[in-house]
């Protein structure tokens, strides 16, 4: 059974969509690196874990550094929960709090 990734709703998909297009890019890239070769295999510097069920995509381009945080869920899915612009060493608690509360709605 083949891995898919999928934003939880418009909203998230709108965080991604303001995204500068190098940045767009690159997580793209990553979501057809899990789509093809399974999350398993897909590893540092693409996917970190940050906490409980909590992951992230990495990407990185010309403008900065954006994040993905995401679950895995059965059924191999990876829904990304919210999709942020990361402008400090250490993911801001308040994203992880966002979305962990997201995450309810699944």
């Amino acid at each position: 059974m083949k891995w898919t990734v999928e934003f939880l709703n418009g909203e998230v998909e709108g965080e991604f969509l303001v995204l500068p297009q190098d940045m767009r890019a690159r997580f793209v890239r990553v979501a057809e690196l899990i789509e093809s070769y399974g999350l398993e295999n897909v590893g540092m510097p693409h996917v970190r874990h940050l906490q409980d069920t909590l992951w992230e995509i990495r990407a990185k381009g010309k403008s900065g550094i954006s994040r993905g945080i995401y679950v895995a869920l059965s059924g191999r899915r990876v829904v990304i929960l919210r999709v942020f612009v990361k402008k400090t060493q250490k993911t801001p608690q308040g994203e992880l709090e966002l979305a962990m509360k997201r995450m309810k709605e699944l």
